[in-house]
């Protein structure tokens, strides 16, 4: 017989671009007696979880749930059921998941039209009307916000844009959902995902999506199957819908998680909450700003929730990360593709939202980088 000690992780500051830090009533809800996933009390669960992700997404969509997977499923999710082999779609990139948008609309067979910004900036709605002067895409596609880059994309216009080229509107929410303004209706956003692992301060593994009607009516009137069985909208409508039919067996304690995170979600208020994003966000600025740092992401458009740090004239990017790890046992993220090397992403997020984490923060990196 083989004795292998438990696995005891050690107690995280994570404040990078995701996972954050969960309530403990988070964890809590994780230990709680499984049921299965046809059970009655599931089932209830089910709808509230529906219903308070509608709150949060602000829609009235009936199609709105978890899919069981992370924020890329939920992605997946969105493009497989709504494209078919030589569709056009116009996506804009400007950092790592707009090219990720791009690339998986390209295995599912779309031709791809790419509105590209410099990382750190914004997708701009002329360029996106540029774009559709020369095709009339399936679908419009950008991210709201941009996680390897700490910028907020403003969507309305574009919006207005894609439905006045005939096309649906797609929106990653990834990292805005439960942190800053997210209004599925009122921009008329025809389908839209995110994750549980950022500002619903809820562990990585499910992917709130929802499909407006007119997504529902392309997914419903395919001329061929979805390439994802998984993925496949109309079989997962049957089990998040009211016939309940077998689909998958979902992560049930992923689940209890989800619907304590939203619980709590509800309880502050959605305003609150942003504001809550907000405060912090300027708070962090001001901070950075006494130490002579200052963020990346352009003025204007900067997101709340994932703040991305010019790293200093002669500092050690990656020696300042591992030292904040290992003195501090307080995460941060390395910039990516362009951006490596050249800033560190700093989310508050969540749990992470608050004042004293934010000081915490600030006097490990004035420590870190003094030393």
């Amino acid at each position: 017989m083989q004795k292998i000690a438990a696995f005891e992780p050690p107690t995280r500051l994570l404040m990078g671009p995701g996972p954050s830090n969960v309530a403990p009533s988070v964890l809590q809800a994780m230990a709680k007696p499984l049921v299965g996933h046809l059970d009655p009390v599931f089932i209830q669960l089910m709808e509230e979880i529906k219903s308070m992700l509608r709150t949060a997404f602000m829609t009235k969509n009936e199609m709105t749930f978890p899919v069981s997977g992370t924020g890329s499923a939920g992605m997946e999710f969105c493009f497989v059921n709504l494209i078919e082999p030589g569709d056009d779609v116009v996506i804009g990139v400007n950092g790592v998941f707009g090219n990720r948008m791009a690339d998986v609309a390209e295995r599912c067979g779309a031709r791809v039209t790419k509105v590209e910004a410099e990382w750190g900036k914004i997708i701009e709605p002329a360029a996106i009307a540029a774009a559709l002067k020369n095709v009339r895409p399936k679908i419009v596609a950008v991210v709201h916000a941009e996680t390897s880059t700490g910028v907020l994309t403003p969507v309305e216009e574009i919006s207005r844009l894609a439905h006045e080229a005939g096309a649906l509107f797609m929106l990653d929410t990834v990292t805005s959902l439960g942190g800053c303004p997210v209004k599925i209706d009122e921009w008329k956003v025809d389908a839209v995902y995110s994750g549980t692992q950022k500002c619903l301060s809820c562990p990585p593994g499910l992917s709130p999506v929802s499909f407006g009607p007119k997504a529902m009516e392309v997914a419903t009137h395919r001329k061929r199957k979805v390439q994802s069985w998984y993925l496949d909208v109309n079989l997962l409508a049957s089990y998040w819908g009211q016939d309940r039919v077998y689909h998958h067996t979902a992560p049930i304690s992923m689940n209890y998680a989800l619907h304590e995170a939203l619980r709590l979600v509800m309880e502050e208020g959605l305003e609150s909450r942003w504001q809550r994003h907000k405060d912090s966000h300027l708070a962090l600025k001001e901070g950075l700003a006494e130490m002579g740092l200052e963020l990346a992401s352009q003025p204007g458009h900067q997101l709340w929730s994932l703040n991305a740090i010019k790293v200093p004239e002669g500092a050690d990017e990656a020696a300042v990360r591992k030292r904040l790890l290992a003195e501090f046992n307080l995460e941060i993220g390395a910039g990516l593709g362009p951006l490596k090397g050249k800033i560190w992403r700093v989310g508050l997020m969540g749990e992470n939202s608050h004042r004293g984490k934010i000081l915490t923060f600030l006097s490990a990196l004035k420590h870190t980088l003094k030393s």
